[in-house]
């Protein structure tokens, strides 16, 4: 992927689109290998919350991204700074899995995926609007990248028990909260590696382990190792920063045949 489709990414034409709709939802934005869509439950919550998916249907045969898409992906994003009355909005991702197509080796989704969205109001009880710019990318033997307009107005049809249902099974399927039997930990780390130690229910070889690389630090493929009966991962820390930011950490997702949780592991 690094290589070709990273070339072919630069002589392909961005899809650009608009989407506008007076809804809870949008209408669907076609493009090749697929289509997208916003999709909120209607109305904010107590907080002041407005709770969302970005709702990508894929073509049979083609994949996208996870937060961190290795290192010639193309993850989702999400600019609402055209919006009325939302101040910010994040994704949340359910597990992905590993690919590796020859080119490079990342974690995505090779089927249909609701990546939930929070959008944060200024002002509770007032009207908003989301106007936003959506990019992504979504790959077959090559990558296409995708950016369009998504407007809509959540108010205008804040009842609608169809979108609600799909943004709480996006939100029923992502990842629980790490558990003291179900985590990682570091073991040990230096400058170029990074070595976690995995605690989990299920079958002992099910295993699979993400960690996102945001704030200056990138990471190679998680690599499997078996030690004394103890599941351990090691990862080849790519870049890191002069200094550790002071707050945050970074964000890891630990599956088996048992489910999945995500969790931070703090920064090193």
């Amino acid at each position: 992927m690094k290589s070709t489709k990273v070339a072919a990414i630069g002589l392909l034409a961005i899809a650009l689109g608009s989407a506008p709709a007076l809804a809870s939802s949008t209408d669907w934005f076609e493009t090749q290998g697929g289509r997208v869509r916003l999709v909120t439950s209607g109305k904010p919550d107590a907080n002041g919350q407005l709770h969302g998916i970005l709702d990508i249907d894929l073509d049979p045969g083609w994949k996208t991204y996870w937060r961190d898409p290795g290192d010639a992906g193309v993850p989702p994003q999400l600019d609402i700074s055209a919006s009325t009355n939302i101040s910010s909005a994040e994704f949340d991702f359910p597990a992905p899995q590993h690919h590796d197509d020859g080119y490079s080796k990342w974690a995505g989704y090779d089927q249909s995926v609701a990546l939930p969205i929070t959008f944060h109001l200024k002002a509770a009880g007032e009207p908003a609007m989301i106007d936003a710019h959506v990019f992504l990318g979504i790959c077959e033997t090559i990558c296409i990248p995708v950016s369009t307009k998504l407007l809509l107005d959540p108010a205008s049809d804040p009842d609608n028990a169809d979108d609600a249902a799909l943004v709480s099974a996006a939100q029923e399927a992502l990842p629980a909260a790490e558990q003291p039997d179900f985590n990682v930990k570091i073991v040990s780390k230096d400058e170029k590696s990074l070595l976690v130690e995995a605690t989990f229910p299920g079958n002992p070889t099910s295993a699979d382990f993400f960690i996102a690389g945001e704030n200056g630090y990138s990471f190679a493929a998680p690599k499997r190792v078996e030690k004394d009966g103890r599941t351990l991962f090691s990862v080849e820390i790519l870049n890191r920063p002069a200094q550790a930011p002071a707050e945050g950490g970074l964000h890891y997702t630990l599956v088996s045949d048992a489910g999945s949780v995500s969790g931070i592991l703090p920064y090193m």
